[in-house]
């Protein structure tokens, strides 16, 4: 049997008014659980990392779904606030919701996606089974003083943060191990020599392959807490 794909349009309510965003769905047969990936910051929902991801998620039997932000579905380069993040973050868990996606739901972002679901469950705007953090960017590179963190205490689902040591994000690393300390129930895992993108010296050059390679760790994680 073949995993069964779609491409859906959800509308997400701005204080300007509601725009759609478009997400790919992908559902494997026999899946267990679904997870919803959301971009970085300079790049949308078909990049070959977050394909690749999905792609290696599928293959352990997780639904995936893949989408943007309303900055990049008007086609601007750089995020708009925040809060249009998290409201496109409500929209997407609600809309898997209605369709009844299999298994429990996690939500999962490179980076700057995975920061504003982080922020959308310290909220309590959405209510995940988890989430799961590819390359948390927990300050701009070369300034630690900046760190965004305060909320990640009070994000009461399980958390999965996987981090490259050579990431300038999360430089110097005491400072992510001691966020991550502070949460209520979290994981950290250091992908040793790789920088934000997971690229490294002597690993593939293809980001689709960095993106999964890493998709055994986390079905793992998501399987331990299933």
């Amino acid at each position: 049997m073949t995993a069964a794909a779609g491409v859906d349009r959800i509308p997400v309510e701005l204080p300007a008014g509601t725009v759609t965003v478009s997400a790919d769905h992908v559902r494997p047969p026999s899946a267990w659980a679904t997870i919803a990936v959301a971009h970085g910051a300079g790049a949308g929902r078909t990049h070959p990392f977050l394909t690749g991801f999905a792609e290696g998620m599928q293959r352990a039997g997780v639904a995936t779904v893949l989408f943007d932000f309303p900055y990049r579905e008007a086609g601007r380069r750089m995020p708009g606030p925040a809060a249009h993040a998290v409201a496109t973050w409500r929209a997407v868990l609600a809309r898997l919701a209605e369709r009844g996606s299999p298994g429990p739901t996690w939500a999962a972002g490179k980076s700057y996606g995975g920061r504003m679901a982080s922020m959308a469950a310290a909220e309590g705007v959405i209510d995940p089974a988890g989430l799961v953090y590819l390359g948390y960017p927990l300050h701009p590179p070369g300034d630690p003083a900046k760190a965004r963190v305060a909320h990640l205490p009070d994000v009461r689902q399980p958390q999965l943060f996987v981090s490259g040591t050579r990431d300038p994000f999360v430089d110097p690393h005491v400072q992510l191990e001691q966020a991550v300390a502070s949460c209520q129930d979290a994981r950290l895992v250091w992908i040793e020599g790789v920088a934000h993108s997971f690229e490294g010296a002597g690993r593939p050059r293809d980001p689709a392959r960095l993106g999964a390679d890493l998709a055994p760790l986390v079905a793992e994680f998501l399987r331990e807490r299933a």
